[in-house]
């Protein structure tokens, strides 16, 4: 019986994963009825964007959306290229206003955009984001008929061949399941400051919860201190029309890198479903591995560890299934076994990096606590 308990342990991940699962049945597609009349603030934050601000400042010109009812804020923070003379420069948008952070780092560089916004809906994006015509519109729309507090809206990579690419792809439909199944069972965990949108006043209300001392979890931070709050509304948009595409990593150091940025925000979090998910995720990654070194040392253990990967891997593939078809990326599923496989071991080694990298030490905040 010992033999099998470490098979029993991964039940919970199973359990909660085929929640997330369930509830990714219940979504539905968003389609504008009637044409939007918010005004709309869009902030972007960017660091050393000046070969990718052209495309982005292209794709808003784009915008099916009037002028008159949206405004474009590019936060310069630091950069040491032309990001800020690029987007300056950029003759397409009259309702587009380029200016400097006012500290260091993203949290700031967004808080230095959004206090001079004037639209009461806010959208953030990233400098390396592509998205469609309709992507505003259909935020907006939203927001018209739902007026939720936060709207968590879908990102997908560019398409890259290799498996390295194709890894990250899988990973990005994965946590965009998990994105959308727990914001639509009104337990969100995650979400993407690259497409994501709020209101200024839920932003102000929340303004100091966004743990400055931490570099990144901008996006997090705000969705947990909103979520904390009783009659809070965080909503999943789903809509083929507010997707947002974002480059890949194109080197291994660089994806360790963000991954383990990723993962420092971890210890600053309250929530409490967040919590539970990330630590039954990482012990049945961690079951899986030792169940496998096991199985090398007593063979009787081979049992054992198929009965772990068959169960981590059931409802893995079925949100693959639902994730990619609603996404047009069927074709990734054939590269779900090999992932699964290759999965437990990046997990560990993002692990192991964060832990060696000095990028990930603790500093003071160097943020006013009045403005």
């Amino acid at each position: 019986m010992m033999y099998w308990l470490p098979a029993i342990l991964v039940l919970p991940y199973v359990f909660l994963l085929l929640k997330i699962y369930r509830s990714l049945l219940r979504i539905k597609s968003f389609k504008v009825s009637a044409e939007p009349e918010t005004f709309v603030s869009l902030v972007v934050a960017c660091h050393n964007e000046s070969k990718n601000m052209p495309v982005l400042l292209n794709s808003i010109v784009l915008q099916n959306y009037p002028k008159s009812l949206f405004e474009v804020i590019i936060v310069d923070d630091n950069s040491t290229d032309k990001t800020l003379e690029v987007a300056a420069g950029f003759t397409g948008l009259s309702n587009i206003l380029t200016i400097n952070n006012k500290g260091r780092g993203k949290k700031q560089a967004l808080r230095t955009g959004i206090l001079i916004s004037k639209g009461n809906l806010i959208i953030t994006t990233d400098a390396d984001c592509r998205m469609g015509k309709n992507w505003i519109r259909t935020i907006a729309s939203f927001y018209d008929r739902n007026k939720p507090d936060m709207i968590i809206c879908p990102v997908t990579i560019e398409s890259v061949k290799g498996v390295f690419g194709r890894f990250q792809e899988l990973e990005y439909l994965s946590l965009q399941g998990i994105t959308a199944g727990s914001a639509r069972s009104d337990k969100a965990t995650m979400c993407n400051g690259a497409n994501l949108a709020f209101t200024r006043e839920a932003y102000l209300k929340h303004l100091y919860n966004l743990h400055d001392e931490i570099n990144s979890g901008d996006d997090m931070f705000l969705l947990h201190s909103i979520k904390k709050e009783e009659r809070s509304n965080i909503f999943w948009l789903e809509s083929p029309d507010v997707l947002v595409t974002t480059q890949s990593s194109s080197t291994l150091r660089s994806f360790l890198k963000q991954r383990s940025r990723w993962i420092s925000k971890g210890k600053a979090y309250r929530d409490y479903h967040t919590i539970i998910l990330g630590i039954v995720t990482f012990s049945t990654i961690v079951l899986q591995v030792a169940s496998f070194i096991a199985c090398l040392i007593y063979p009787a253990f081979i049992k054992v560890f198929l009965s772990i990967f068959i169960l981590k891997s059931v409802p893995d593939l079925l949100i693959l299934l639902n994730t990619s078809a609603r996404y047009e990326k069927r074709y990734l599923t054939k590269w779900f076994l090999p992932a699964q496989i290759i999965y437990p071991i990046y997990v560990l080694a993002v692990v192991f990096y964060y832990l060696i990298s000095p990028e990930n030490k603790n500093i003071s905040s160097p943020f006013p606590k009045e403005i």
